[in-house]
């Protein structure tokens, strides 16, 4: 099976979505100016920004390598009465199947960026997207203080190496690269643009519980405890994880409210 593919679809992500679907309520207001649009969602997930665009008005395609996830997306599409909102199965890296110049505006919310060809994504984002359309990318910054980036590099610590030739996907979230991949897939580089913005993971129980959660249906902390249970650093690594949401945590009532920081990137068509 394609890695990238077994990742998604290993655990739920759906339980960790639920966590962050007012922020994907917020986010996407601020992508809409009222006009009727065909909107691409990629890496949607179960349509934590994809719900919303569609309820805005969009015509949305959500695009996702996880089978489950994309169950999970066209479940809630139905529950919610969306007829102009479907999910399908597809690869970030080669969107087959998909008309060139699509999409009013592309979008992908932390689910391209794990794709293992990056220049391949940013050449079908541009690919499928019209002429004075947008692309809006939010990625994870390597090494930001903020909890997602501080997650995922706790849990490398007790990873194996990754294999030859993998590129890290938090280079995403750094704007040389950003721009370097855009421009190979025929973006001048005034047409790119970067600004840190903040996504909010939102649930009533406390930070425990919230790592709970990651550990038992996020996959890449899910192969982080895998390795950790072989190497005897389980209690260690649970020991950091809650640790870092407890000192991110700013709810003041039990619950938990954790803000993380990611690149915002729009490129105009």
């Amino acid at each position: 099976m394609n890695p990238n593919k077994a990742l998604w679809e290993k655990g739920d992500f759906t339980q960790v979505a639920a966590f962050m679907r007012q922020s994907g309520q917020e986010f996407v207001k601020t992508l809409f100016t009222g006009a009727p649009l065909r909107v691409l969602d990629l890496g949607c997930g179960d349509g934590t920004t994809a719900l919303p665009m569609a309820q805005l008005g969009a015509e949305v395609v959500g695009i996702d390598i996880a089978h489950n996830l994309v169950e999970a997306g066209n479940r809630r599409a139905v529950a919610a009465g969306l007829t102009q909102l479907g999910f399908q199965e597809g690869d970030a890296c080669n969107l087959e199947g998909i008309a060139d110049q699509s999409f009013d505006l592309s979008v992908s919310m932390f689910g391209a960026m794990f794709a293992p060809k990056p220049f391949d994504v940013a050449k079908e984002l541009v690919r499928v997207t019209k002429p004075g359309g947008r692309i809006v990318m939010g990625n994870w910054i390597p090494g930001d203080p903020t909890f997602v980036s501080q997650v995922l590099k706790i849990s490398s610590t007790v990873l194996p190496p990754p294999p030859e030739g993998f590129v890290s996907p938090m280079l995403w979230g750094v704007e040389s690269h950003i721009v370097e991949r855009f421009v190979q897939a025929g973006v001048p580089s005034e047409k790119i643009s970067m600004e840190k913005a903040a996504f909010t993971f939102r649930l009533a129980e406390g930070p425990e519980h919230f790592i709970d959660i990651f550990r038992r249906f996020y996959g890449p902390t899910m192969n982080a405890f895998d390795a950790a249970d072989k190497n005897g650093k389980v209690r260690e690594l649970l020991s950091q994880l809650e640790e870092l949401a407890r000192s991110q945590n700013t709810a003041t009532d039990g619950g938990t409210i954790i803000p993380a920081t990611f690149m915002k990137v729009t490129v105009s068509l």
